[in-house]
């Protein structure tokens, strides 16, 4: 399975990354460029372990079960999928270019995982090998709903 964890997939997905721009607009989606950047930036930072959000309920219900059909394979996110509350963004604008940088210095970051435990929202504990699938899912996830 495609993970982060690999090099080339990492540049690929940077590269996809720097190909939007301020005209790139969303195929499905409530988001606008600004708040996509701004939101995956903000999952990067969950997914490394820099910030932590409380479990939410459906997740404690369900998350386990969600999370093996999420990484039983390489098959894309669906469109629509639901956005945690945590991590909707509602300002409207902010500095594009700022979100792309951080954000892709946090994709670099995965060169050298730190290791640590991440508790992600909804689906629980997760293994490192889980973290991989589903940052280069929901990476790619996001990168296709704006056509990269």
């Amino acid at each position: 399975m495609k993970t982060i964890f690999d090099k080339t997939i990492r540049k690929q997905l940077i590269d996809r990354i720097n190909a939007l721009n301020e005209n790139s607009t969303a195929l499905w989606g409530k988001m606008n460029l600004y708040q996509m950047l701004k939101h995956c930036r903000v999952y990067e930072e969950m997914m490394l372990g820099k910030n932590q959000y409380q479990r939410v309920f459906l997740g404690r219900l369900s998350g386990k079960m969600a999370l093996k059909e999420f990484t039983q394979d390489d098959s894309p996110i669906k469109q629509k999928t639901p956005t945690l509350s945590q991590l909707k963004i509602k300002e409207k604008s902010g500095d594009i270019e700022g979100e792309r940088k951080k954000w892709i210095a946090l994709l670099n970051e995965y060169a050298n995982p730190a290791g640590a435990e991440i508790i992600h929202s909804f689906f629980g504990k997760l293994s490192q090998e889980q973290v991989g699938q589903l940052v280069y899912k929901h990476t790619d996830h996001h990168l296709r709903q704006f056509n990269s």
